[in-house]
């Protein structure tokens, strides 16, 4: 069972970035699926939640609500988090996770700078 988080990088304010979250070893179907994220020296903050089945229902945090929008490729056992309008406060690792399961990924790194 893994999962892969990529997409991170360098962005300026007000960019746009998307992270993506590739599954393996179990299929993202009927589950809760989630992004949290670890800004420098503060704890976990849960970023967006999905559930995966046919009725998919999606959530997100009131820091990220109307710039983050989740969705998933089920051909490719996908997620995405498309991140646009970023600020200095998004700067987090990004870890995606199946949490009732305690699946997590290595995480991605997001820098929000100029």
């Amino acid at each position: 069972v893994q999962l892969v988080e990529s997409g991170g990088g360098l962005v300026q304010p007000g960019g746009s970035l998307r992270l993506s979250c590739a599954a393996s070893g179990f299929t993202l179907s009927n589950i809760w699926m989630h992004w949290v994220r670890q800004a420098p020296g503060k704890g976990l903050e849960w970023v967006s939640s999905i559930y995966t089945g046919d009725r998919s229902e999606t959530y997100y945090a009131d820091s990220v609500k109307g710039r983050f929008t989740l969705s998933r490729d089920n051909a490719k056992n996908t997620l995405y988090l498309q991140m646009n309008r970023l600020n200095t406060e998004d700067t987090a690792l990004y870890y995606c996770a199946f949490i009732s399961a305690n699946y997590w990924g290595q995480g991605t790194q997001v820098t929000v700078s100029s």
